[in-house]
Parts: structure tokens; C-alpha cells; sequence
């Protein structure tokens, strides 16, 4: 049985798998780590393994817990990955980019494909058919964007997402999540239609925390999946343990 954790900018995401089976995740506050892992040991006293990823500095003391009480494997830029890694600056690649190119690269094999990580920021990634990952783009997510016209202007409330009541808003709250929402759906559709005409055989995988909502509002064909992530470190822990 294997935990793999995965410390994001704001929260943690937790998921116990019994091989490519996912038998139950959680998601908490970085402050609630310490108690939370204890307890998911406690619940799933048959985890052997566990798998650890950061976008920043990782915590001491989770990764401390984990070495204690199972075989952990973090994930680093040093990590051997199943891609070959074009970005010209690597050691910058956040390693939660890295994780999702690797899942792509395992579960869709002989085709190109893009991620679509749709957090705090939302990440696009791109493995060519050869396992050539060669970039992709950044640009800020839903919360970043009501916070933004927020924090930058005199008189703009601060809103929180929200289906559009139409395109047209007709008051200023329904114009920011107007601008908010059809602004990020547009973007995520143009990006797919560019990577369409330069790319056949394209497989289009839509992850993080706002991909349910967003799969409600795009046209283009895509996968949508929330738990891309997690099971992205189950795949990448199972291929460096048989590359070992």
C-alpha cells in the first residue's frame, strides 16, 4: 500500500493506493499536516510505501514522519523520470509539473499530450509522441485573478468564483466573473486550439482543483480528472521502484 502526498502552494493533497487502485484521499492546510498524516497511518496501518512531492522547500518534519513510518521516496529535479527533460532552465521546473508530465508520459503513451493544472496558477505542459517534454505555460487562476482586481483597484469587490449568469454582465459583480470566468475558459481553449493545429494525435488531460468546473465550460475535447496528480506519483513511484 503506498501514500503519496503532494504539497501544493496553499493546501495538501493525500491519497492511499493498493497498486494503481485509489482507496481514499483527503486535501487539508499545510498547519494541519503534522496530525493528519499521524492519523492516515493510524487508518491505514498496511502502508509500507510512500511517495513525497513540493512545490517549495519540503517540510522537515512531514518528511521525517514519512521516513518513520514507511519507505519514502521524494521527488526532486534529481528524480529519473520516464521523459526527456527539453526545458532550458530544468532545475526551475516546479516539481509538481514534472510529476504531471510523468503521468502523461506513463498513462498515454506513443501520443503528444498537454496538462492543464488548474489551481492557484494554472500550469500547461507539453510531452511530445517521442517522451520529449519541452515546456509549456503559467499564467494565474481563478483566485489570483479576482484577488488581483481586487487588490489593483480602488472600488472592485473582492468575489469568489461563480458560474457567469450570461456572457453580458449586467452589474459590476457579474462583468469580474464574467471577465474571471469566460477570460480563463477562452484562454484554455485558445492554448488547445494552437497545440490542435501544430500537434495531431493530441491528448488533453484537465487537472487541479477548479478542473470539474472548468470541464463544464470548454468545448474542446479533454479529459477531465481532479486526482491527475495523486495518481501521477502513484505511476512515477511505481516506475522508479521497477528502474530501480
Amino acid at each position: 500500500m503506498l501514500l503519496a502526498i503532494d504539497v501544493g502552494n496553499t493546501r495538501i493533497k493525500v491519497a492511499v493506493f493498493e497498486k494503481d487502485s485509489l482507496l481514499w484521499r483527503d486535501v487539508f492546510r499545510k498547519e494541519e499536516a503534522g496530525k493528519k498524516i499521524e492519523k492516515i497511518f493510524e487508518k491505514f496501518p498496511e502502508i509500507e510505501n510512500s511517495v513525497f512531492s513540493s512545490v517549495g522547500q519540503p517540510d522537515e518534519s512531514v518528511v521525517n514522519r514519512l521516513a518513520q513510518n514507511s519507505k519514502l521516496t521524494v521527488i526532486s529535479s534529481e528524480t529519473h523520470f520516464p521523459f526527456d527533460n527539453k526545458y532550458e532552465t530544468p532545475k526551475t521546473l516546479g516539481v509538481d509539473r514534472m510529476v504531471l508530465a510523468s503521468g502523461a508520459t506513463l498513462l498515454y503513451p506513443d501520443q503528444n499530450r498537454l496538462v492543464i493544472d488548474a489551481g492557484t496558477c494554472i500550469t500547461y505542459d507539453f510531452i511530445n509522441a517521442e517522451n520529449q517534454y519541452l515546456g509549456g505555460a503559467i499564467s494565474p487562476g481563478f483566485r489570483l485573478r479576482y484577488e488581483s482586481l481586487h487588490n489593483y483597484t480602488a472600488k472592485l469587490p473582492l468575489l469568489t468564483l461563480e458560474q457567469p449568469e450570461g456572457f453580458i454582465g449586467n452589474s459590476t459583480k457579474q462583468s469580474i466573473h464574467s471577465g474571471v470566468v469566460n477570460g480563463i475558459v477562452n484562454e484554455i481553449e485558445g492554448f488547445v486550439s494552437r497545440y490542435h493545429e501544430q500537434y495531431q494525435h493530441l491528448t488533453v488531460i484537465l487537472t487541479g482543483g477548479d478542473a470539474e468546473f472548468l470541464a463544464e465550460n470548454i468545448k474542446n475535447t479533454i479529459f477531465a480528472n481532479s486526482n491527475f496528480l495523486l495518481e501521477s506519483l502513484n505511476h512515477l513511484h511505481n516506475y522508479i521502484s521497477d528502474n530501480d
